[in-house]
């Protein structure tokens, strides 16, 4: 693990000279290094009859920050998505960009960077070293989030993707360190074989944690950043958006729910504010005009999703929440590179400007319309076996009482019927005829993409499909993760493309049904129910926050920094007296054992001292001030001295 964490920096660092030597072609080049270590996690896929590979590095022994890489089923997963999908968005970046600047081969370096902390972060078992790896991910984002820099919407949505992970990141850091501290190790695998006892302080550390995790997978109140950070390249979206970057917190919330799942504290975090984002998500969805906001407020929703399926802590519940994780990074991702070709070729993403589309381009519409079916969840896709059983499995867990569970799942159907509703209006929007018998000028004009730019997204479409009928032999991958958490009471349920007859198939037929009706609704009396702004806005809250600290800020400046040595030295002194206090009155400590004095040597030398000290607040004559300043520093010396 740790000589592909290497190869795949090493690639990183070269990759802008390939670039510059191969031109756009470089990209399949650069395609390799994620390819190859691909190949590698396949060839060493975990056993689960054996204890997973573990490799240790020392690094900073007195930090405890060795480290620690350990390659189990979960990390598995995620490396399968990060490295395949990341072979294939880079050779989508052949076609994607017409030229070679300087910014373009740096872009290469930054994509094959990613993936590295991507995968370092998965197979990280030192909390502290995937901290480093979590953080690394953030400025990549930053970077590429940015990539077109002269540009301000660029720059406003790689500030605001930056912050908001940031502060989530410098949370989970406090997290990362009370619970390293109270477990006695910083080891996720000792951790969740040996959790700590519950208590205030335990689910604190974990609400931290937790912190960073909903911020990095832009759970609600952290989503707003997702859709700002479409105005990075296409590829980045489908990559970092679709794949990668925000599974991350879905990935630290699955690593931790076998040994926290139970705590109350976790279900509002991530269980309830899961469900709020899955609505609000798919809601906000169904008003973009723009193909991309469609699929970046889509992602929200089915990321909310993936985060309530994940953090139930049930075995069967965690299948289905594995199976949409890994059908969600093929149909998004695929989608995303859809909309790039879309946008190449026409010049627009705006619905409203794009008509018979689906007549110019029927790989491309017969692509997204596999991709789009897997993401409304419709049979024969790993999405509809993802969705499926995340519906029986729900209802039937003993992770809560049946009302609870009944209610998870009730939402469950709504957000999944604005799913299928909002998959209905991406596709119509970006292939229908909408009632014109010419094409719009937009795709009238548009020049075809070459056969090979379609590539990635058909393989991609064409994978949602098989891993659906073959369910059953995926679903023997993710068993040995879903074995760490408790069945209550069930048995552990195999993947299949059909179950019979059942609830599930039931609410299929409801989430059909009803998103068909509502894309209809919707189509008809859109600027009835769209026409107003919402109260709640997270973009306006984020910007008036920013306004609020700007002020605040000021403010402070303005009264403790005034260029006035008096005041300057009020403030340090009046910390130095507050913070001790503090500490004394509510902190922990020993009892205080203090002696008046040893000797009458100490009581002369402590006089001295005081009156010095006194004398120098009082004389206005700054030379003499100066020199008693000078006998209270002796008088300091002579007790360290004599005693």
């Amino acid at each position: 693990m740790i000589s592909v964490l290497a190869a795949l920096a090493l690639c990183a660092l070269i990759a802008p000279a390939v670039i510059h030597w191969l031109g756009t072609r470089g990209f399949y080049v650069l395609a390799l290094a994620p390819a190859g270590a691909l190949v590698w996690v396949i060839a060493n896929w975990p056993d689960p009859d054996r204890p997973p590979v573990v490799e240790t590095v020392r690094w900073v022994p007195v930090l405890d920050m060795d480290i620690v890489t350990r390659f189990d089923t979960l990390a598995a997963i995620l490396s399968v998505l990060i490295l395949g999908v990341g072979a294939l968005v880079l050779c989508y970046c052949a076609h994607y960009f017409d030229e070679v600047r300087p910014r373009v081969a740096v872009f290469g370096g930054e994509m094959i960077a990613f993936a590295a902390a991507m995968f370092g972060l998965v197979v990280s078992d030192n909390m502290l070293v995937l901290y480093v790896f979590w953080e690394l991910t953030t400025v990549l984002s930053f970077m590429l989030v940015g990539f077109y820099a002269v540009r301000a919407t660029s720059r406003r949505a790689a500030t605001q993707a930056l912050l908001v992970t940031t502060a989530g990141g410098l949370a989970m850091l406090v997290g990362i360190i009370m619970l390293g501290e109270r477990s006695g190790s910083y080891l996720l695998s000792d951790i969740i074989s040996h959790p700590p006892s519950a208590g205030v302080y335990v689910d604190t550390a974990v609400v931290l944690i937790l912190i960073g995790a909903l911020s990095k997978s832009a759970i609600v109140p952290f989503h707003f950043w997702l859709p700002g950070a479409m105005a990075a390249p296409t590829p980045v979206s489908a990559y970092l958006h679709a794949a990668a970057m925000v599974k991350a917190g879905i990935y630290l919330i699955a690593r931790l729910a076998p040994a926290f799942s139970t705590a109350i504290t976790w279900q509002v975090a991530v269980v309830m504010l899961g469900l709020v984002t899955m609505v609000i998500g798919g809601w906000r969805s169904l008003r973009e005009l723009d193909l991309k906001l469609i699929l970046a407020f889509g992602t929200v929703s089915q990321l909310g999703f993936m985060a309530v399926l994940v953090g139930i802590g049930d075995a069967n519940v965690a299948m289905a929440g594995i199976t949409m994780l890994v059908a969600h990074a093929f149909f998004k991702a695929c989608l995303f590179m859809v909309v790039g070709i879309i946008d190449h070729s026409t010049g627009t993403r705006d619905v409203r400007k794009l008509a018979r589309l689906g007549h110019r381009l029927p790989v491309l519409a017969v692509t997204a319309a596999i991709a789009g079916a897997s993401m409304a969840g419709l049979p024969f896709t790993l999405g509809f076996v993802g969705k499926e059983t995340a519906f029986g499995s729900v209802w039937d867990t003993g992770a809560f009482v049946p009302w609870q569970a009944e209610t998870i799942d009730i939402v469950m159907l709504i957000g999944s019927i604005l799913t299928f509703a909002y998959t209905c209006r991406f596709l119509w929007g970006a292939f229908g005829r909408k009632v014109r018998s010419q094409p719009s000028p937009a795709v009238a004009k548009m020049h075809p993409p070459k056969p090979m730019f379609l590539a990635a997204p058909v393989l991609l479409s064409i994978a949602g499909v098989a891993a659906g009928i073959f369910s059953p032999q995926v679903g023997d991958l993710f068993e040995p993760y879903a074995e760490t958490l408790p069945a209550y009471g069930h048995e552990l349920e195999h993947l299949a493309l059909w179950h019979g007859f059942g609830l599930p198939v039931v609410f299929s037929i409801i989430v059909v049904v009803a998103g068909a009706a509502v894309f209809l609704l919707l189509r008809r009396l859109r600027e009835r129910l769209f026409g107003f702004r919402p109260l709640l806005n997270a973009d306006r809250i984020y910007d008036a926050t920013l306004r609020g600290a700007d002020t605040l800020s000021l403010m402070l400046t303005r009264n403790t920094q005034r260029g006035s040595l008096p005041i300057t030295q009020g403030v340090i002194l009046s910390t130095a007296i507050i913070v001790p206090i503090v500490a004394l009155a509510f902190g922990a400590r020993d009892r205080l054992d203090i002696d008046g004095f040893d000797s009458v040597t100490q009581i002369v030398i402590g006089g001295i001292m005081i009156a010095a000290a006194l004398a120098t607040a009082l004389l206005r004559n700054r030379l003499a001030a100066a020199l008693l300043v000078g006998v209270t520093g002796y008088g300091c010396g002579m007790l360290f001295a004599l005693y």
